[in-house]
């Protein structure tokens, strides 16, 4: 997916395109589990789709939940589902920033090759 670090450095379209595949990636993954914690509150808890919906983006955003739980399984969902949201967390901040940290370092590596070239 990246360029290797022999390779000049992406034009800058080419990255944006990147960045914005990353980006889709990322929102798909989270409107996702978005809608895995809708589903899931609203069958475990029985709450209304907007009830349900707004549970599962608070879990997700690191809030917290707003109503409270009374099925057994219904709190064992909502404890896996936060788990999944730390996770989720990390993942979707990866598939942010891996684009732009790699072309960040490939262009500190490329500028290091080159005073390496000059010094010879």
């Amino acid at each position: 997916m990246f360029e290797h670090r022999k390779e000049p450095l992406l034009p800058r379209i080419a990255f944006l395109v990147r960045m914005a595949r990353s980006a889709t990636t990322a929102v798909g993954v989270v409107v996702l589990a978005w809608a895995v914690g809708t589903l899931g509150y609203h069958v475990l808890e029985a709450l209304s789709w907007t009830d349900a919906l707004l549970n599962a983006a608070m879990i997700l955003s690191g809030m917290g939940p707003v109503s409270e739980l009374h099925t057994t399984a219904g709190k064992l969902f909502a404890a896996l589902y936060a788990i999944l949201s730390g996770f989720l967390f990390l993942t979707v901040a990866g598939l942010l920033f891996a684009p732009l940290l790699h072309r960040m370092m490939h262009r500190l590596h490329l500028e290091e090759v080159e005073e390496d070239a000059r010094a010879k």
